[in-house]
């Protein structure tokens, strides 16, 4: 073992070093100036082994200003909030991100909030107010109002004063805006080029006026691909007049992603939303049962059609052993192809001629995997049924046939399937990854069923007669 690797095996816990030293017994001097060396994160990771009054003695070392930074990374936050008087939470809620005061504020009842409310400042309830005042799927709801802004036309020394002059309140200073006498937007200063710039350098050679922005209106299922694309600090939010009032953060830019993510996952598996650890039981039931009733329909229409095919079944009782091989087949090809379509309608710019060639594609794929996997099956099943339960060797050879071709069927017109019922759902403009997994392994499983028995009945009954 090298000396990386043993490196690697003695890190430290430091959420656990943090508890211990808060549950030791050292000075509160001592003890703040040790905990001052730990990043905020890993205080934060350390709340949850702590006591009530362990942490009250954690809150009184930090100070608010320093607390809030600390809740900031955890997702407990409300809860301890919720432990401090109403004045110190208030206090918190000074010095917390916009975006989260809110989102704490949100999970009062109205007379509570607004007690809140109340103790803050004016500056303080603009701030909130005005993002409150969008609602939760639009920009503006996850925007935060820490920023610096300067104005255009001025010195380079001048942007540098109003630059130190407002990071006392707002620390987000990677990324400078600028904006008009009226407030419009005009461009973006990355900090390093103002910082480098030289004594009469016009402001105007170092701001990007192509800088990329969004408005606070906006839908966040709307412009969320548009974000993915860019790689900024941050990124402007404006009204409907084109002046600057807000700013995504990287930080929330990447949460509104993983967001993104996570409900697209949740619609795969059949979900209407994503769901949380600690949610209650009501909740989840909420969220899951809407697409489970869609499914059970689905379910007993298939559960009819192979009903129908009982005069078949009865004759032919042995192909009851293959109907899962097809059934199974079927989805899994057509949620590969779900999968592949929902990944390249991110493409809003997508023509008609791609959309096509996508459908041919995937046909095309389905073509030459099925006919794989049938010549596969055919050989498997025949020697299942010739070598081991005895069957003649013509009734092996047409049962394996029979689901062989079947399955290249199935297998086509599934890959058909999981293309085009997400490119129809995209055209109604119905979000494609709706069109989940389960509901696409419902309708291949009705196609499965039509395919093998509706070929079972015309080939080995209706011309081999058996």
């Amino acid at each position: 073992m090298n000396d990386k690797d043993k490196t690697l095996q003695v890190r430290p816990d430091y959420a656990v070093e943090v508890s211990q030293l808060i549950k030791g017994t050292l000075s509160p001097k001592l003890m703040k100036e040790k905990l001052l060396t730990y990043h905020e994160s890993d205080i934060a990771d350390a709340l949850k082994y702590l006591k009530s009054d362990e942490r009250f003695r954690l809150y009184s070392l930090l100070g608010l200003q320093l607390l809030s930074q600390v809740l900031a990374h955890t997702d407990d936050r409300n809860i301890y909030i919720d432990e401090l008087p109403l004045k110190k939470q208030e206090e918190i809620l000074h010095y917390l991100d916009s975006t989260l005061a809110i989102e704490y504020l949100k999970g009062l009842s109205k007379t509570e909030r607004n007690t809140l409310i109340d103790l803050m400042d004016e500056e303080r309830k603009t701030e909130l107010s005005l993002i409150n005042s969008f609602d939760e799927d639009e920009i503006g709801s996850r925007m935060t109002t820490n920023y610096i802004q300067i104005e255009e036309g001025i010195s380079i020394e001048k942007a540098m004063s109003s630059l130190i002059a407002q990071a006392a309140e707002n620390d987000n200073i990677s990324t400078i805006y600028v904006v008009d006498s009226d407030g419009l937007f005009e461009g973006a200063i990355d900090l390093t080029d103002l910082i480098i710039a030289r004594k009469g350098t016009n402001l105007d050679e170092i701001t990007v006026t192509s800088y990329p922005y969004v408005y606070a209106t906006e839908l966040i299922d709307d412009c969320i691909e548009r974000l993915k694309d860019y790689r900024e600090d941050s990124i402007p939010v404006l009204n409907s007049d084109n002046k600057l009032c807000g700013a995504l953060t990287g930080q929330e830019l990447s949460q509104l992603i993983d967001d993104e993510m996570g409900d697209d996952y949740a619609k795969l598996a059949g979900l209407s939303a994503e769901e949380e650890l600690n949610e209650p039981l009501k909740m989840s039931m909420k969220k899951r049962l809407p697409w489970l009733i869609i499914l059970l329909a689905l379910g007993l229409g298939v559960s009819s059609v192979v009903g129908a095919f009982e005069s078949v079944v009865a004759q032919l009782t042995i192909i009851i052993s293959f109907q899962s091989l097809i059934l199974d087949m079927a989805g899994n090809v057509g949620t590969q192809s779900l999968a592949v379509t929902i990944r390249v309608l991110m493409d809003e710019k997508l023509s008609f001629k791609q959309k096509l060639l996508l459908v041919l594609k995937e046909i095309k794929i389905g073509f030459a995997n099925g006919f794989l996997l049938s010549i596969i099956s055919l050989l498997i099943i025949f020697a299942y049924l010739f070598l081991l339960k005895g069957q003649p060797i013509n009734y092996a050879i047409l049962y394996a046939s029979c689901a062989s071709i079947s399955l290249i069927i199935a297998i086509v017109l599934s890959s058909f399937t999981g293309t085009v019922v997400p490119l129809l759902f995209k055209k109604i403009k119905i979000d494609p990854a709706v069109a989940s997994g389960p509901l696409i392994t419902t309708i291949n499983d009705l196609v499965a069923i039509v395919t093998y028995y509706g070929l079972a009945w015309v080939l080995l009954i209706g011309v081999f007669n058996l």
